[in-house]
């Protein structure tokens, strides 16, 4: 409805010259979004749903009257076509390509960007993977950043022992250039391992209002010395939280910046719980806390994408190739989050891409076909009848307008 696979063919290199293709580019990478979507997270159920009649029609082309590409076909397109130089670049960009193409169907006001890393386990001998000590185990180390959505709007495959903030240009620097152009109101919240003066930089040149964790140090506790006394009496039950803010210049910073501190005297615990926050926004400093404390629905959608996509599941050797399947897994998660945020009904918002996928995609149905038509005859165990005709007009709604020709 959003025609979203519509462009990717004339963006992807494809360097097989042969005339006897059985499956197009958009065939190829439409099956293996929509198989990751459905729970298949490797090619190795392609022959199994080659025959799938929903398969079939999502793929669309010549797998309507025949059938969708088989193991060997799809393991190729991955680690043969998709990883050509001029590919993996194309489908980075197109998570973004997608999202801008959602909001020109529903304007925003404002764009929250949420940036931090996460875990991937592996298990053989991938290329890049190692230990990491601070995860405690031999992994990749990829990056995501996310809007307030939960749509992923950028990602990149890392070695596993690199630190948590390296090469993070490459995923943010692209996202502020997207956004550069429209009059709206623009955030970003990052932990302590984005306090970098060169993200300050790049933030306050795009007119960018943060809010992000700062590694405390001596000079920080001194500005906030009164405070950390525990308050006189008995200490309640419930938590005593106190809030200061002040400007402070780190020697590597070209300028002061506020800095935001949220003291916490819990009863039973000796020394206070003190946080620090780098800020450029002029809300009260217990709305500072606040705003940032939202970054955490960011770490919420990797669970996700881990649980119900499982773009952990990178077991090529190349590290390219994994490269190019996490791309892959970014492009199902946010197909999902699409269908989740514009398509269902009030009632059933809360869903979660699990839950999502076994009542709406992952489903039987009893198929039906006709010389004109196929019909597919499914049961309201899961979804019932009215629900499911109200995410098809949702879905319908969607659909771009066509152009009338002068």
């Amino acid at each position: 409805m959003l025609g979203l696979t519509a462009t990717i063919e004339s963006l992807l290199f494809d360097w097989r010259t042969g005339r006897n293709t059985r499956h197009t580019m958009i065939a190829l990478l439409r099956q293996s979004i929509f198989s990751r979507l459905a729970g298949y997270e490797d090619t190795n159920n392609a022959d199994r749903t080659s025959i799938d009649p929903t398969m079939r029609h999502v793929v669309g082309g010549r797998a309507k009257a025949k059938q969708a590409a088989s193991t060997s076909q799809m393991g190729l397109f991955e680690t043969e076509v998709l990883t050509q130089p001029e590919n993996p670049s194309v489908l980075m960009d197109l998570c973004g390509r997608w999202i801008d193409m959602v909001h020109r169907r529903k304007p925003i006001r404002e764009i929250i960007l949420d940036l931090d890393s996460s875990v991937s386990e592996t298990y053989g001998q991938q290329e890049g993977s190692a230990y990491n000590g601070h995860f405690g185990c031999t992994c990749y180390h990829p990056l995501f950043c996310f809007n307030q959505f939960g749509d992923l709007e950028r990602c990149l495959l890392r070695n596993g022992n690199v630190a948590s903030a390296d090469d993070w240009r490459s995923v943010l620097t692209p996202i502020l250039a997207r956004y550069r152009g429209l009059d709206i109101r623009r955030f970003f919240r990052g932990d302590a391992a984005f306090a970098r003066p060169q993200v300050y930089e790049d933030l306050e040149e795009e007119r960018y209002l943060y809010a992000i964790r700062l590694p405390a140090n001596a000079v920080l506790y001194r500005e906030i010395q009164p405070l950390l006394t525990r308050p006189a009496g008995r200490p309640p039950n419930k938590p005593v939280v106190r809030y200061h803010d002040f400007q402070y210049q780190a020697s590597t910073w070209s300028k002061p910046r506020r800095v935001v501190a949220k003291i916490e005297h819990h009863k039973g615990e000796l020394f206070p719980r003190v946080g620090f926050i780098v800020t450029n926004l002029r809300r009260k400093p217990c709305q500072v806390v606040k705003f940032y404390n939202g970054r955490g629905t960011a770490e919420q959608w990797i669970k996700e994408g881990k649980n119900a996509v499982k773009w952990t599941k990178l077991s090529c050797h190349d590290f390219e190739d994994n490269h190019v399947r996490l791309q892959l897994f970014a492009l199902a998660y946010n197909l999902g989050n699409f269908l989740r945020r514009l398509a269902l009904p009030r009632s059933v918002k809360h869903w979660s891409l699990t839950t999502l996928r076994e009542k709406l995609i992952k489903v039987g149905a009893k198929v039906v076909t006709h010389a004109r038509y196929v019909i597919f005859q499914m049961a309201e165990v899961a979804v019932p009848k009215r629900l499911f005709r109200a995410i098809l007009e949702r879905i319908r709604r969607l659909r771009l307008p066509e152009t009338v020709p002068r």
